[in-house]
């Protein structure tokens, strides 16, 4: 694990693709590309640090999506309107946990309070791989709601991917 609320670049990239993996507009080589470099960072630095990568990820889609909204006239509240959806669609998932929701809505409270969701999450220890799964599932109900309120389906994984390819351009 890394420093309180610091995630390696590369896990939060496999953060991503795990997404690009669920997503069904994925190009199957596209898709099989980015299992690749999920199955990588996980042998590079631990399922853990992957899954605290989707964390950090939920974190900023959550605050996007509330600050998208906040300038707009049909506002998206945060507490009655975005987690309550996100948590009531979870189970669409067949291998979603019911038992992780609890922690799953927290780190969604604690990104739309503003918190730093990695360092609230990891206050409570290593994420087990349930757990891991469902905020997975998360990210993606975050970026399908992201794609509608905008109507341009595919939208946020470009602006992703851009945002990503970024960061690896800066660090070499």
């Amino acid at each position: 694990m890394t420093d309180e609320g610091v995630v390696v670049d590369e896990a939060i990239r496999a953060a991503w693709d795990s997404y690009r993996v669920l997503e069904k507009r994925t190009p199957a080589e596209q898709r099989r590309e980015a299992l690749q470099r999920v199955e990588a960072a996980v042998d590079a630095y631990g399922r853990e640090e992957v899954s605290r990568g989707t964390v950090f990820l939920v974190g900023v889609l959550t605050g996007y999506l509330i600050a998208e909204q906040a300038g707009g006239g049909n506002r998206l509240d945060p507490l009655s309107d975005l987690i309550p959806a996100v948590i009531r669609r979870l189970p669409t998932f067949e291998t979603a946990d019911p038992t992780q929701v609890p922690m799953i809505t927290g780190v969604l409270m604690a990104a739309a309070m503003g918190m730093d969701t990695v360092a609230w999450r990891d206050r409570y220890g290593p994420v087990p791989p349930e757990e891991a799964r469902g905020h997975g599932f998360v990210l993606w109900l975050l970026a399908d709601l992201f794609d509608s309120l905008i109507g341009r389906p595919g939208a946020i994984d470009r602006m992703m991917r851009e945002t990503l390819d970024s960061m690896a351009s800066e660090h070499r």
